[in-house]
């Protein structure tokens, strides 16, 4: 990427004031420092010609500060536009790989109908749960659930959700949904409503956050 931007940045280096020229140009400052200097010591003059006469000398001294600073502007305006032109080149490279990986993740979910089945039963099953619980119906809640995480239908998606999880933020969110999971079964056991309360909201919560990282909450029903 350097080598693209190595000949603007000699035009560049080129364009800053030369030694040779910094000189001259000091000098320039102190004729007009020296004419300047004679002229406030004229105390002939009158105060108008002399405020005058000042008056030129701070203006000589502004430009010949103002045309340093001139080309140190174009100077800094010429590396911005080098570091500009950088992180375009970056932005570019990031949207094209954010692209493959969406393209790569679509082509994942659609060759995985399978899965998706799975997790579309998920959706129906935590809806019936939560009916179940907020009518105090363990008992209903339990005979969706089931009495442990070892049966089938929970097995089929932990496979779903190892197939089509890839991210460290997304097997963060799996991590958590089957913790709650079994939370949840635990407390329906139980009969302990306030417990089941919290672990279904966490279930919920996790299985949410996971379809929107995955870019399933789009193609599951009920969410």
């Amino acid at each position: 990427m350097s080598g693209i931007f190595l000949p603007n940045a000699n035009s560049f280096l080129h364009s800053f004031p030369s030694s040779s020229s910094v000189y001259v140009q000091k000098q320039s400052l102190r004729s007009q420092l020296t004419i300047c200097k004679a002229l406030n010591d004229d105390s002939s003059a009158l105060l108008p010609s002399v405020l005058s006469k000042r008056n030129l000398c701070i203006s000589l001294s502004t430009a010949f500060i103002f045309s340093l600073g001139g080309r140190q502007r174009e100077y800094f305006d010429a590396n911005a536009a080098i570091l500009e032109a950088d992180d375009d080149e970056e932005l570019l490279e990031k949207v094209k790989k954010d692209r493959k990986k969406r393209l790569e993740r679509q082509g994942v979910i659609n060759s995985s109908s399978k899965e998706t089945e799975y997790l579309q039963d998920l959706v129906y099953k935590l809806s019936k749960v939560g009916q179940a619980i907020e009518k105090n119906d363990l008992s209903a809640a339990s005979s969706v659930l089931g009495k442990t995480t070892d049966t089938a239908w929970i097995q089929k998606i932990k496979s779903a959700f190892n197939k089509l999880s890839s991210s460290p933020e997304e097997k963060t969110e799996v991590d958590t949904f089957n913790s709650s999971l079994a939370s949840l079964i635990t407390s329906v056991a139980k009969n302990d409503v306030e417990a089941t309360k919290t672990a279904f909201v966490a279930s919920a919560s996790a299985f949410e956050k996971w379809t929107t990282l995955t870019g399933l909450d789009g193609k599951l029903r009920g969410l």
